[in-house]
């Protein structure tokens, strides 16, 4: 089931482009996901949709620490 809620997670290692990149293709690719963004200098990432454990997973899986 598709959870339509707006979530965003801390991220304190994103710091360029390149994390942003990574990070969106990463959380993009999974199929409950209706929208990412990576936020740069707030170090976030705000993902509409999917749920919290496999964005959490593919967010570490890409190698990058979600902050709780």
């Amino acid at each position: 089931m598709t959870n339509s809620a707006t979530t965003t997670y801390s991220v304190p290692e994103i710091s360029c482009g390149h994390c942003k990149s990574t990070i969106e293709a990463a959380v993009q690719g999974l199929g409950d996901v209706a929208r990412v963004e990576v936020d740069i200098e707030a170090k976030t990432v705000t993902v509409e949709g999917g749920d919290r454990s496999t964005i959490v997973t593919a967010i570490e899986d890409a190698g990058y620490d979600v902050a709780q």
